[in-house]
Order: structure tokens, then C-alpha cells, then sequence
């Protein structure tokens, strides 16, 4: 790892752990709730802890002002949730040089492994980690276990989806929660590279923060969650919960009390 990725990771994250709130869903799902005034959300979860937002490149000049000195990393493929796009596709939308010339401290690419698309989201990853080693890009692969006949949450596949990132050149691998920490600590141990938990359904505040508790006792190095937080009523309360169990090592029930949030909604 060249000194540059070095420095830009410690931009995304606090001493190797990661609150980064991927917030471009705009492509897929339309301005929704927590999107129409990102900037809005941006300043609150930045003010509640995360380390990192994460959008689509044309969004970086409402990041700018409203991310008080966080990381920012710049989305690099998508699809839309319309019923004739097929679900597991992501087409680029995007390069590194791209990203760099929007103030990108990172890039981040999604895979679908097992699906029909497998294929080209591989040589996409492949060709996105060779451009970043170039500029001293960190790369983030979200890579899930998804595709015909997949259990998305089994650990094993889940085990190979962050194996397969690090084999192809990434930084930092952002994956599925598995249910539980016995079972995500097969998936911890598939790679050296730190691995960050997606945030899943919105579930109460008590089921997000506690699947942070058990994938952080797994060894897991923090968490990627999108809807979970910028469509919560109070994306900066849930972002210091979720931030006091990644970086402070609370547990569930100390974080929803220090956020003053109820463990029941």
C-alpha cells in the first residue's frame, strides 16, 4: 500500500474502523426520504459520527459544504429499481480520475457474486483497483453473495464475496451481516482486508445496533449502512449509537442509551 492510499484511508475511518453512510441509492430508488435534502442528512450524520459519505460523483458539490471534514468516497456503478432493470446488474458510472477530479478521498465499486453478472462486475473491479493503485485511491468493493439459488446471508458465500474482493486488488470489503457473530466470524477471517457490515432492512434501532455489537465481536472493522441511517427520523442520533459500538466498543444497549433513542422502534 502505497503512503497515498495509506493517508486517504485514514480519511474514511478512525484508527481502522469505518462509519462510512453510503447515501446513492438516488440512481436506484429516486430522491426518497433523507435523499431530497442530502445536504441536510450529509451534515448530520457527519455531525454524528460517521467517518465517511459515500455518493455518485455529480453529488460531490452538495457533499463539499456539508460534510464537516469527513471522508468522501465517490460511487462507481448502479442500476434502477424499475422492474425491467434486471436487480443484480451495475453498470460503471464512473472512473478514478473522475472521482479524484470530484475531491474523492476513495472509490467504491459493487459486485454480485454468484450472480449472472458476476463476470463483468470482476473484470470492472479488476480494472477500477488497477487505475486507483495509480493515483493512491483506496478502493472499496461491496461485494455480497447474490444470484440464483444464493443464500445472501450464508457465511461461506458470504466468506468467498470478501475473499474474491482482496484477490482482485481492494482496500476495505463491505458485505452482508450473516445473522449472528459466531457464523460473520467465518466471513472476518476469509481476508485480511478490513471487513464493514451493509445495514440490510431497516429493523428497530435495538436490531441495527446490535447487529453492529455482534459483527464488530466477530472481528468485522465497522459498518456501510445506507437506509438504515439517512432514512432514519434522526440519522444523527442513530449514527452515534451505531458510531459508540464501532469506535467506542459500547455495547447495543449503552449506544441507543447514549444517542437517547429507543431500543423498541
Amino acid at each position: 500500500m502505497t503512503a497515498g492510499t495509506q493517508a486517504r484511508l485514514e480519511r474514511v475511518s478512525t484508527g481502522g474502523r469505518y462509519v462510512i453512510v453510503p447515501m446513492d441509492h438516488g440512481i436506484t430508488l429516486g430522491a426518497v426520504k433523507g435523499l431530497k435534502d442530502i445536504e441536510s442528512t450529509i451534515d448530520a450524520v457527519t455531525r454524528g459520527g460517521a467517518d465517511a459519505v459515500l455518493t455518485q460523483k455529480g453529488l460531490a458539490p452538495r457533499v463539499h459544504p456539508n460534510k464537516n471534514g469527513r471522508g468522501y468516497i465517490v460511487h462507481l456503478n448502479a442500476s434502477t429499481s424499475f422492474e425491467a432493470a434486471p436487480a443484480n446488474d451495475k453498470r460503471m458510472t464512473g472512473t478514478v480520475k473522475e472521482a479524484v477530479r470530484a475531491g474523492a478521498d476513495a472509490v467504491s465499486l459493487h459486485l454480485n457474486v454468484g450472480s449472472e453478472f458476476e463476470g463483468k462486475q470482476i473484470e470492472d473491479l479488476a480494472k477500477v483497483t488497477d487505475a486507483a493503485a495509480e493515483y493512491g485511491v483506496p478502493v472499496l468493493a461491496m461485494s455480497y453473495a447474490r444470484g440464483p439459488g444464493v443464500d445472501e446471508h450464508d457465511a461461506e458465500a458470504l466468506g468467498h464475496a470478501v475473499r474474491l474482493a482482496e484477490e482482485l486488488g481492494a482496500d476495505v470489503v463491505k458485505t452482508a451481516y450473516s445473522g449472528d457473530a459466531e457464523s460473520f466470524r467465518h466471513v472476518a477471517e476469509s481476508t485480511r482486508l478490513p471487513v464493514v457490515i451493509a445495514g440490510g432492512s431497516k429493523g428497530t434501532d435495538r436490531e441495527t445496533v446490535a447487529a453492529v455489537e455482534g459483527a464488530m465481536d466477530a472481528g468485522a472493522a465497522g459498518v456501510s449502512m445506507g437506509r438504515s441511517i439517512f432514512q432514519h427520523d434522526d440519522p444523527e442520533a442513530i449514527t452515534r449509537a451505531v458510531a459508540a459500538v464501532v469506535h467506542d466498543d459500547a455495547s447495543a444497549d449503552a449506544a441507543l442509551g447514549l444517542a437517547d433513542l429507543d431500543a423498541e422502534v
